[in-house]
């Protein structure tokens, strides 16, 4: 996009905004619509047409009856302007502000849940979102009132300027003043206040980011026990440096700018038509008290209406930058859309495939290297195992479509996973990462997360997924039972878990859904042996029971009893086969195996043991 369609595009975004308000509250445009066009109109009224009425019926000697039913009817018209505009603040503003926010943040959450996983691991497009959210609603609705400003703010100009051309045609030339004012120093303002903004967004984010791990309570221990609020000072002291360095880039400038506008648009302008105006009236005397009282008070308004004018230009300048990100946000069209349609997936899964499949976070980087397995038949157990950053959750990423590949294809049930609908496909899949989150909610949202079963007791399934993942006992002994919130963040009688509690509730998660698939990213990392020894004993059984199990860990104890254990290096398998049969082949998992239980039973080598992990 070129200069100049970025400018016309920056001028279109608040027609854009018209548009979006329009969808959401067609009675919150018309209102502002008529707000506009009364304003101006009492003002062009009663500074122009109202002062020439009253000093013109004294010259010609009206009767009192006439230039008081004349003030009559103003009064009366106008009084019923303020009412509606009182009206309009204290009801249809305020009502009409929380629906257009409630509607707005809606669409916005809705598009952030649609748009790839990719986007907001992207610092550019992040940034582009923290803007589009940034008082999103509030600027909307300003860009709405900035176009009907200057849309009738242009026609109170020509009715003004009219006015006085027919008094005074040199009179004209002051209003170039105002227009030189804020036309071009007006217009360098807005660039410096627009690139300002632009450069502090990281400074802002920054400072936000701060602000978050010193008051929320997952940060808190840390926080206590460590140096990390000192590192966390580093880093808003960085943020306060950047803010000023933004600050100190654009201050020169913007002071000069600053200055000449102010000149322009006021000194020169006003004080001109005062010496103009007393020159004709007083030096030629070419101009009468009722003409001069007029003049002055027509150029005033006109000037006033041409700073309004500009103003409300580069408001809508301004704003109509933001809107570029807003709608730039709203219209990106997503690559792996969350609400892609297709084919709907058979509900159990029967095979999974990856063929010759590579795949990189970034351009250059390979995290995923030609890989190629599939899992299918007798197989209900598969286990993927490595050294850290050999891939294994990039290839649950991707299997959940999280990602595309970059290059090769994967299949389930024979078929690409591109050609299904989005959501019907990752139905297939329950899962517990190693980057879990707990919210701030009951232990029974936290398992359910949402997910309604339709004619099933849901207390039954919340305990039952507890109970497999070993935390029943200890979730009914809270004073709540499944229905205590955790953390204390919003309620005082919440409970404080700890994190290997909190991931077997998140493990339960994956229990309690009704899918055909169950992926356990390192669900042990929390905990201590004996507890990774019940839990792994729960989801083996949980294997036997569904489809197919998919579990990743570091900890290779915990997959002796897998039916397929895939070894993984570089993103790409070196080694694949049950326990017995990588043992036996003496390679790379043998190796990392052997270093594990040495590190457990505190021997020299593997003789000693070998025959109990055959078992």
């Amino acid at each position: 996009m070129d200069k100049k369609e970025s400018k016309f595009r920056i001028f279109r975004n608040n027609a854009y905004a018209v548009k979006t308000v329009w969808s959401i509250s067609k009675e919150r445009v018309i209102s502002t619509a008529l707000d506009t066009v009364f304003d101006y109109a009492g003002w062009i009224f009663f500074s122009i047409f109202f002062l020439r009425f009253v000093i013109g019926a004294i010259e010609n000697e009206k009767s009192f009856g006439e230039i008081m039913l004349f003030l009559g009817i103003s009064a009366i018209v106008f009084g019923f302007f303020a009412i509606y505009n009182n009206y309009l603040n204290a009801m249809v503003y305020r009502y009409t502000d929380n629906e257009i926010y409630r509607n707005l943040y809606k669409r916005l959450y809705a598009k952030a849940r649609n748009v790839e996983l990719r986007c907001f691991e992207d610092a550019a497009f992040y940034d582009k979102y923290t803007m589009a959210l940034d008082n999103a609603a509030w600027k909307m609705t300003e860009a709405v009132k900035d176009f009907f400003r200057v849309l009738f703010g242009i026609i109170a100009a020509g009715v003004g300027f009219s006015s006085m051309f027919f008094l005074d045609k040199l009179s004209i030339l002051f209003v170039v003043f105002p227009i030189l004012g804020n036309f071009l120093f007006g217009y360098l303002m807005s660039k410096i206040y627009s690139g300002k903004y632009e450069d502090n967004v990281k400074n802002v984010r920054r400072d936000g980011y701060v602000n978050r791990v010193m008051h929320l309570a997952e940060f808190a221990k840390e926080v206590r026990y460590s140096n990390v609020h000192r590192l966390m000072m580093k880093r808003y002291r960085e943020s306060v440096e950047g803010t000023i360095k933004v600050a100190d880039k654009y201050a020169p400038k913007a002071i000069i700018f600053n200055w000449f506008k102010n000149v322009l648009t006021f000194a020169v302008p006003f004080e001109g038509i005062m010496i103009y105006a007393a020159f004709r009236a007083i030096i030629s005397q070419s101009l009468g008290l009722a003409e001069l009282a007029i003049m002055f008070t027509a150029m005033v308004t006109c000037s006033w209406i041409l700073i309004g004018l500009f103003e409300n230009v580069q408001s809508a300048l301004k704003n109509g930058r933001f809107l570029e990100y807003f709608r730039g946000f709203m219209e990106y069209e997503e690559k792996i859309p969350e609400n892609g349609d297709g084919l709907m997936p058979d509900k159990n899964v029967k095979s999974i495939e990856f063929r010759n499949v590579s795949f990189g976070y970034a351009k250059d980087d390979k995290i995923i290297d030609n890989l190629s397995f599939k899992i299918e038949g007798n197989i209900k157990t598969t286990a993927l195992v490595g050294h850290n950053g050999a891939g294994k959750t990039t290839i649950i990423k991707l299997l959940f479509r999280l990602y595309d590949p970059t290059t090769g294809e994967i299949f389930v049930n024979g078929i690409n996973i591109k050609e299904y609908n989005l959501k019907a496909y990752r139905k297939l899949f329950a899962a517990a990462f190693q980057d879990y989150k707990a919210i701030s909610m009951p232990v029974r949202d936290n398992v359910l997360m949402g997910v309604k079963f339709d004619g099933e007791d849901e207390i039954e399934i919340v305990e039952n997924a507890l109970k497999r993942a070993g935390i029943l006992e200890k979730i009914k002994s809270l004073p709540k039972g499944i229905d205590t919130v955790l953390t204390k963040e919003f309620d005082e009688d919440g409970a404080v878990l700890s994190g290997g509690e909190v991931q077997k509730i998140i493990v339960a998660r994956a229990f309690a859904q009704r899918s055909s698939v169950k992926v356990f990213d390192e669900p042990s990392s929390a905990l201590d042996p004996i507890a990774e020894y019940q839990l792994y004993k729960g989801i083996m059984k949980e294997s036997r029971e569904s489809d197919l199990t998919i579990f990743i860990s570091h900890r290779l104890s915990s997959v002796k009893d897998a039916d397929l254990v895939f070894m993984l290096e570089k993103g790409a398998i070196i080694e694949q086969g049950t326990h017995l049969e990588l043992m036996e082949n003496k390679g790379e998992y043998c190796k990392m195996f052997t270093m594990q239980a040495q590190n457990y039973l505190a021997v020299e080598d593997y003789s000693s043991f070998k025959e109990v992990t055959a078992v």
